[in-house]
């Protein structure tokens, strides 16, 4: 039993940035924006985190310096490809190069260093409850959060006025701006919630998930993240399951190799990818699928009256 509640947990921890960074990035695709940086602004989240906790002692403000580099940079991308009306796509993939040679940099003093660990909540006689007890009510804040955010994006996107606006801007940019809502600053907003989150969830894996910095220590989880939203068929819920199911053939190669069967370890540390590769492949052979909730105006760029 405590063998399959160290699995549990370890499936936990290893699904929450995954879900962080789908969440907020599923909402800035909602508004028609395909920003293809989650991978950079997860890791310039990470080594921001780990730098302001290391500095300061402080897990909180490790965790606001996280989001802050997140918004930043996703920042940076809205002005290129809203107000410059850059290729959404060249930009987001300049922006992951960015990211990535940015926290090369910023990181390199810190490569090696012991980390604060953001500690994990208590509730005194749930926590100890056996088995369920740290499953259930032992995580650590940003677990909860994840949650959390799924279910605000979930009911503001499908049961409030502000993501029918979000989803109309989406879905026809001409049409929203025709009926007077601002499509840039609707799109700025989502765009800068999808940075936060992704600052947020590189901010959980130096400072929770493995409490150090480690160059390009996201290891493509950004580009497995964009996956999910599509995985997803951009609704959250399923996208919390995808981010599970991902989660744990992350951590499946931890297991797999102790038990000693004829497995390559190269093609176990490989297989969240091919999954990943697997499941597009799956969703894009089904038409009706791909396209039942597919913003019809992603990646396009809007200019008011032109």
């Amino acid at each position: 039993m405590l063998e399959l509640q160290a699995i549990i947990l370890t499936i936990i921890t290893a699904s929450t940035p995954f879900l962080l960074a789908a969440i907020g990035e599923l909402v800035a695709e909602r508004s028609g924006v395909l920003n293809l940086g989650v991978e950079g602004m997860m890791v310039v989240g990470a080594v921001c985190g780990f730098a302001a906790a290391y500095s300061t002692g402080s897990t909180f403000l490790g965790v606001l310096a996280a989001i802050a580099a997140g918004t930043l940079l996703s920042a940076l991308f809205g002005f290129l490809t809203l107000t410059l009306v850059a290729n959404q796509v060249a930009t987001g993939l300049a922006l992951t190069l960015l990211g990535l040679g940015l926290s090369g940099i910023v990181g390199e003093s810190f490569v090696g260093l012991p980390g604060v660990k953001l500690a994990a909540i208590y509730i005194p006689v749930l926590t100890d409850i056996p088995f369920i007890g740290r499953i259930l009510f032992g995580q650590d804040p940003l677990v909860y959060l994840s949650f959390i955010l799924t279910g605000v994006v979930a009911y503001l996107l499908f049961k409030t006025r502000i993501g029918l606006i979000i989803r109309a801007v989406g879905s026809s940019h001409q049409s929203a701006h025709a009926l007077g809502y601002r499509v840039i600053a609707v799109r700025y907003s989502c765009v800068l919630f999808g940075g936060a989150c992704s600052g947020l969830a590189g901010g959980f894996l130096s400072l929770a998930y493995t409490p150090q910095w480690i160059e390009n220590m996201t290891g493509g989880r950004g580009w497995i993240a964009l996956a999910l939203v599509v995985f997803s068929s951009w609704l959250p819920w399923r996208a919390a399951i995808g981010a599970y199911l991902f989660g744990t053939v992350w951590i499946l190669n931890l297991y797999v190799q102790p038990l000693g069967l004829p497995i390559p370890p190269q093609l176990l540390t490989s297989l969240p990818y091919l999954v990943t590769i697997l499941a597009l492949v799956i969703i894009s052979a089904n038409r009706m699928l791909t396209r039942l909730n597919t913003p019809a105006c992603l990646g396009q760029p809007f200019v008011p009256d032109r």
